[in-house]
């Protein structure tokens, strides 16, 4: 399988923090795609993560918390 060493590390990233394998994400994957190639099923995978968490507000940091205080 060949993956841009991007979309690897956003592999990572996400294995890492869901407390799993990148094997199990990957047999996860593999499993659910019905498009035949693996490697594109991982990149839409990656992709589609990281939209979803860009999209999901973040909590202020404690520097902006503080900023914000009368």
């Amino acid at each position: 399988m060949s993956l841009e060493d991007e979309f690897w590390q956003g592999l990572r990233e996400i294995a890492k923090k869901e407390g799993r394998a990148i094997a199990e994400l990957v047999e996860q994957i593999n499993r659910e795609t019905h498009s035949g190639n693996l490697s594109s099923a991982i990149r839409v995978f990656v992709l589609k993560r990281f939209r979803a968490s860009a999209d999901t507000p973040k909590p202020p940091s404690p520097e902006e918390h503080t900023a914000r205080l009368p």
